[in-house]
């Protein structure tokens, strides 16, 4: 069977926020190549916000609310979908399944999946874990079927995102943001996604920057408020937004800031998106290293720790360096 101009595709990624981040370049690459197709997007009800910047993304389906059908209501809605085709970007065995039982013509999953062999009818055979490639670029091997098999850039992959239905920024915290100022954010918690480099540092370099040049926001969940509201400083430029605001409202803030400092988290890639000045902290080891999993944009600065045991616990980059990155950055924009 072969799809030639299919006219609804589905892109399956019920993950988390920075790896959906790097799937949308699929929906603006499906967009070049089918571009009366409509692109559905399936994925969780907290990254909705992010999916809805997407220009390339007609429809967002959340898959908590589906799973709460039973089986054959769940196969009824894919049906009404009429979709021609379902990739499974992040593989799900209850959805691959759901996608056999509708009957989807082309359904697309990795061969490294054992559940695939029975209910994908297009396999791919690639692995990401070992891969030279960057996450973006490995989601678009799930295209090989449909004849895409393109060697993207990261550059072109950013630019493939449509990232640019963002919501305005709105009171209170438009108000925050002080023009005459660098206004930057430091996001020194990751949910668990990533290795961090300590809150302990990201308050130093806090003290440590000019209170008349910089506003320093700490953005986080309520939850990972405990880890750092209590330790910051009491400076008029420190600024506690963490547990404040909503998805939308951070990446509105984001967009009107001046630059993000994070390990390899949501909020990072966000940032990447954004267009602002981005520094990423990462550790130079497989599969977390930067070449996998650095953001997309065109402002991104990446500082490495190098030294890789596997007890590590915390990156060891210093402070001096990144307090440097800041200073150069923001001196030059």
């Amino acid at each position: 069977m072969k799809v030639i101009n299919p006219k609804t595709i589905v892109i399956s990624r019920t993950d988390s926020i920075g790896d959906v981040v790097l799937t949308l370049p699929l929906a603006g690459i499906l967009k070049q190549k089918f571009p009366s197709a409509k692109i559905i997007f399936l994925g969780n009800t907290y990254t909705k916000p992010i999916i809805k910047c997407s220009a390339h993304v007609d429809e967002i389906y959340e898959w908590s609310k589906i799973k709460e059908l039973d089986f054959k209501e769940q196969v009824n809605w894919l049906k009404t979908l009429n979709a021609d085709v379902f990739i499974h970007v992040f593989p799900r065995k209850e959805l691959a399944k759901l996608a056999k039982a509708a009957k989807v013509p082309f359904r697309i999953g990795t061969s490294h999946r054992l559940y695939h062999w029975w209910t994908c009818n297009k396999k791919v055979d690639f692995t990401r874990k070992n891969s030279d490639l960057h996450e973006a670029q490995l989601n678009t091997k799930l295209l090989f079927p449909l004849a895409i098999n393109n060697n993207y850039s990261l550059k072109e992959l950013t630019d493939f995102t449509g990232f640019n239905k963002i919501p305005t920024l709105k009171e209170p915290f438009k108000a925050q943001l002080n023009t005459k100022k660098k206004n930057l954010i430091f996001h020194c918690k990751s949910q668990g996604s990533a290795l961090e480099w300590g809150v302990t540092n990201f308050i130093s370099l806090a003290k440590k920057l000019d209170q008349n040049k910089f506003n320093i926001f700490f953005t986080g969940t309520e939850g990972e408020s405990k880890f750092f509201r209590h330790l910051l400083p009491k400076q008029e430029n420190i600024i506690d937004l963490s547990g404040k605001m909503t998805l939308d409202e951070l990446v509105s803030f984001i967009s009107k800031s001046d630059l993000l400092l994070a390990a390899s988290t949501g909020p990072l890639h966000i940032a990447g998106l954004c267009n602002i000045q981005t520094i990423g902290l990462f550790l130079e080891k497989r599969p977390i290293h930067p070449g996998r999993w650095q953001p997309l944009g065109e402002n991104v600065s990446i500082l490495k720790d190098d030294n890789n045991p596997e007890t590590k616990k915390i990156l060891n980059i210093s402070g001096e360096s990144v307090l440097e990155t800041i200073q150069s950055i923001t001196s030059k924009h």
